[in-house]
C-alpha cells in the first residue's frame, strides 16, 4: 500500500513519481532538480498552511480524512427475512415498503419530546464561510423534512453587526437570521431549531441571548468534534477582521495588532489569518451544575455534541450524560469537517466511527444494566446514506430496540444545497451541461425530481425564492432516495418500524469487524442456527 503522508488532494501536494516509498511517501529519489510541491516542499515555503486544507477552497468546501481506517460499515452485512413481519400486519397487500414508517423521537425520555420525520438531522454548522453561504438552503432544506437543525458553535462571536454590552451579546442579526431561516418553513411541529454552544459562547452569554430574546428553547453543549480535538478555527481574509475578533478574545494568529505582521499582509506575503476558539476542560461537578442551570433559565431540551475521543473519555461523558440526564447525545467518529480542520488531525486522530459506535453502544449496555439512564444517542462521522444509518441503528438495539434515534449530517446536506443551487444557477444562465440537460431537462421545475413534491408541502412559498433550490436538493436527497431506500431495506428485513431494528438484522463479514462490534460473521450465525433448523 502506498502512503500519502506527502502528497494528498486536500493540501494541494502531489510527488514527482508514482512508486514512492510506501512508509513516507516520499519519493525514493528525491531530484534538486524537481518543481513539483510535495507536502515537504511546499511546507518549505508555507509552514503550516499545509497542516490545513488547500487555501484556494476556503468557504466553498468541505473536508475530510482520506486514510483508510480498515474498519468501515461495509464490513457489516443487512440479512434480509422471509419468514412474518414486525411493525406491521404479515399481509402482502399492507407489507409494502412505502408502508415502513421512518419516524423518530429525539429526546423520547425527556418532558418534552421531539419528532421528526425522519432518523437524521443536521449536525453543528457554526461560522465557517462555507456554512454561512449556504444556510438558508440548509435550515429551509431541514424544516421541509421535519428534522432539527443544530446552529453551529460561535456565531454571535463572528457577527460584525452583533452588539455587546460588558461581554455579553445583546444583538446578534446573524444569529437571528440563522435561527428564523429555519422557522420561516417549519411546521411548527417535526424537527426544532437547536443553538450549539461552546467555551467562547458561554463567556459571551449566547445562552441567555437565544433563551430570552430569539425564543430558543434547545441548546446543545459541545465538548468536541471528529474532525478535530483543538477547538473551531476559521480563516480570516482581512486585517480589520483579524483585528476584531481578536478584541472579542478569540484567538487570532498571526497577531494582527504586531506591526510586523501587519506590514507582512498587507505585502501580501500571507493572505489569512487563523481564528482559533478555546477547548473546555469538563468536570462531571460543574458540567451537571451547567446542565441544571439551562433548564433553570429555560432551555425545555438539552443535548450534547462530543467528539471521538479515547475510550476512557467515552465512558466519562456516557457517565456524566446519564447523570444530567440528557437529552441527545451525539458522538462524531473521525474524521471530517466542515471548516478548516488540520489534514494530519482528520487522518490520524480520534477514534474511527464504527469502533466509537460500539464503545458508546457498549458503554449503554452497561448504564442500562445497572437500571440508570441511557439518553437517546446520535451518530455522525461520514455518513452518507440509508444502509450505513440502519446499520448503526441495527448496532445500538439493547433488546427493546435501537438507542440511536438519528444520524447527524454535516459535509453531505452540505453536498447536496451546494450542488442544488449551482445547477438551478447554471439553467438560469443557460449554461447547464449537455448531457445533463438532455437527460433531466433544462429547468430546475424538471431537473429536481420532489420539485412538485416540495410544492405541495408549501403551496404558499415560492420556489427558487421563500424556498432556494439547494433546501429542494437537500430534500430530494434525504427524503426520496435515503427515506426511500430506508424503507426499502426496512421491508427487506420485514421491520416496519425504526423500533423493530435488532441486532439479528445484522451480521459482519469480516473477523475483525466481528471483534470490534459483538457482531457475529455470517458464518458463525450459520453454524449455530443451521443444525437447530434441519
Amino acid at each position: 500500500m502506498t502512503s500519502i503522508e506527502n502528497a494528498r488532494s486536500t493540501t494541494g501536494t502531489k510527488t514527482r513519481v508514482q512508486d514512492t516509498c510506501p512508509f513516507n511517501g516520499m519519493c525514493p529519489i528525491c531530484v534538486e532538480d524537481c518543481n513539483v510541491l510535495c507536502e515537504v516542499a511546499k511546507s518549505a515555503f508555507r509552514g503550516r498552511e499545509v497542516l490545513y486544507p488547500s487555501i484556494e477552497y476556503f468557504g466553498t468546501s468541505t473536508s475530510a480524512a482520506n486514510k483508510d481506517f480498515y474498519l468501515d460499515w461495509s464490513q457489516i452485512q443487512i440479512m434480509a427475512e422471509l419468514i412474518g413481519a414486525k411493525g406491521i400486519e404479515a399481509d402482502p397487500d399492507v407489507a409494502l415498503f412505502e408502508n415502513a414508517d421512518i419516524s423518530t423521537v429525539v429526546a423520547s425520555g425527556s418532558k418534552r419530546p421531539i419528532p421528526m420525520k425522519m432518523p437524521l438531522h443536521i449536525a453543528g454548522l457554526g461560522s465557517t464561510a462555507v456554512a454561512k453561504k449556504n444556510w438558508k438552503s440548509m435550515a429551509v432544506g431541514a424544516a421541509l423534512a421535519g428534522v432539527c437543525q443544530v446552529i453551529g458553535e460561535n456565531i454571535c462571536g463572528m457577527d460584525s453587526e452583533a452588539v455587546y454590552s460588558a461581554g455579553k451579546v445583546q444583538r446578534s442579526p446573524e444569529m437571528d437570521f440563522r435561527v428564523n431561516s429555519f422557522r420561516d418553513q417549519w411546521d411548527g411541529k417535526n424537527g426544532a431549531i437547536v443553538v450549539q454552544t461552546n467555551v467562547e459562547d458561554t463567556r459571551g452569554g449566547v445562552d441567555d441571548f437565544v433563551l430570552s430574546k430569539l425564543g430558543v428553547d434547545i441548546i446543545e453543549r459541545k465538548w468536541g468534534q471528529g474532525a478535530k480535538a483543538i477547538g473551531g478555527e476559521v480563516r480570516l481574509t482581512s486585517l480589520e477582521r483579524a483585528l476584531e475578533l481578536k478584541k472579542r478574545g478569540y484567538i487570532v494568529d498571526p497577531d494582527p495588532e504586531d506591526k510586523a505582521v501587519q506590514e507582512s499582509f498587507k505585502a501580501g506575503l500571507f493572505k489569512t489569518f487563523e481564528r482559533h476558539s478555546r477547548v473546555g476542560f469538563p468536570d462531571e461537578a460543574s458540567f451537571l451544575e451547567d446542565i441544571d442551570k439551562l433548564r433553570g433559565k429555560g432551555a425545555k431540551n438539552v443535548f450534547l455534541k462530543t467528539g471521538a475521543y479515547k475510550p476512557e473519555v467515552v465512558a466519562f461523558t456516557m457517565r456524566c450524560a446519564s447523570k444530567a440526564k440528557i437529552d441527545l447525545l451525539t458522538f462524531d467518529g473521525a474524521g471530517g469537517g466542515t471548516g478548516m480542520s488540520p489534514v494530519p488531525m482528520m487522518n490520524e486522530m480520534s477514534t474511527p466511527t464504527v469502533h466509537l459506535c460500539a464503545q458508546v453502544i457498549e458503554c449503554a449496555r452497561i448504564l442500562k444494566g445497572q437500571g440508570r439512564f441511557v439518553p437517546d444517542i446520535s451518530f455522525a462521522g461520514g455518513f452518507i446514506n440509508e444502509t450505513q444509518m440502519y446499520k448503526a441503528l441495527a448496532l445500538s438495539d439493547l433488546g427493546d430496540g435501537p438507542i440511536v434515534r438519528s444520524i447527524a449530517m454535516a459535509r453531505t446536506p452540505l453536498t447536496a444545497v451546494m450542488k442544488g443551487d449551482r445547477f438551478a444557477k447554471l439553467a438560469q444562465d443557460d449554461k447547464l451541461p449537455a448531457s445533463f440537460a438532455d437527460q433531466y431537462g433544462k429547468k430546475p421545475e424538471q431537473f429536481f425530481i420532489s420539485s412538485h413534491t416540495v410544492q405541495k408541502l408549501r403551496p404558499e412559498a415560492k420556489l427558487g425564492t421563500d424556498i432556494p433550490w439547494g433546501a429542494v436538493g437537500l430534500y430530494t436527497y434525504w427524503h426520496d432516495r435515503i427515506g426511500g431506500g430506508l424503507k426499502q431495506l426496512m421491508a427487506g428485513t420485514r421491520k416496519f418500524k425504526l423500533r423493530c431494528i435488532e441486532r439479528a438484522d445484522i451480521n459482519c463479514l469480516t473477523e475483525y469487524a466481528s471483534k470490534v462490534t459483538g457482531i457475529e460473521t455470517i458464518d458463525a450465525r450459520a453454524a449455530r442456527v443451521m443444525k437447530g433448523l434441519l
